[in-house]
């Protein structure tokens, strides 16, 4: 049963509100009047949770209160001059690296708008599951600005330079079932309303795993794609060897292995 948890180790905003289900946090953007846009408190709220989880949480679902994700930037919220908006930019790209190299896996569930700074978040989530009402636009040079929050960096690596470059010049607007299909942003596509449960269930299932193998997949895996083949395979080296070493990891392959040979000996 999923219940609230006011022992959260830090103070949250209100537009932010936080579930336990046993191992797994809920985490929801609470500002439904305002398509959860981003506001400065929002940002800062979402960058302290991330930055303080405990360590009986194995992994954490990201979701939307009301019919959106996530807008995006809160525009009246823009600032000026270019130092404080670069200085914006700065906070917005700590945040997604934050939820990219969480220290636990992290699964968006993709409802209504995500769009602009939301598909920002959930380019850095690792998982994404999106429910067939989610569309999926980045109209930032139509509005005359520029992705912030590592995003331009991120999306091109998720769905190609080309689909990015024409969702930012022209506006160009995806549906769930086309992001899912052809540019591939989803893993998961859901119907309505069952986005939720879901990424619970997928949230239950990886927090049975070995939390260091855990912790090796989503550290590890990012890095080595932007390393060099050499760099990469001696990382991936490196990653075998500590995670194999576990003694969780150690229990678990002599469980299978036992398995295995009482299959084999009952054949």
């Amino acid at each position: 049963m999923t219940t609230k948890d006011n022992q959260w180790p830090i103070e949250l905003p209100t537009c932010l509100t936080v579930e336990r289900k046993g191992e797994i946090a809920i985490l929801s953007l609470n500002r439904p009047e305002k398509r959860n846009a981003l506001s400065d408190e929002l940002v800062l709220g979402l960058q302290n949770f991330f930055s303080n989880v405990p360590d009986d949480v194995l992994a954490i679902v990201v979701r939307g209160e009301g019919d959106h994700f996530c807008a995006g930037l809160d525009l009246n919220e823009l600032k000026e001059p270019v130092g404080v908006s670069f200085e914006t930019s700065m906070i917005g790209q700590r945040l997604n690296n934050t939820i990219q190299y969480c220290k636990v896996p992290v699964i968006s569930v993709l409802h209504g708008a995500v769009v602009g700074g939301g598909l920002e978040i959930a380019a850095a989530s690792h998982i994404r599951v999106a429910e067939r009402s989610a569309f999926f636009a980045l109209p930032e040079g139509t509005r005359g600005i520029f992705l912030g929050s590592g995003g331009s960096v991120r999306l091109p690596r998720l769905i190609g330079v080309a689909a990015v470059m024409d969702m930012m010049l022209s506006g160009r607007v995806y549906n769930a079932e086309d992001a899912h299909n052809h540019l591939h942003l989803s893993q998961y596509l859901v119907d309505a309303g069952d986005g939720l449960s879901q990424a619970i269930e997928i949230a239950e299932t990886i927090a049975k795993n070995s939390s260091l193998s855990n912790f090796a997949i989503i550290q590890a895996l990012p890095r080595i794609a932007d390393n060099d083949p050499n760099t990469g395979l001696f990382t991936e080296m490196l990653m075998a060897a500590i995670a194999e070493n576990d003694d969780d990891a150690k229990k678990r392959l002599r469980e299978f292995l036992e398995l295995k040979l009482n299959k084999v000996k009952q054949s």
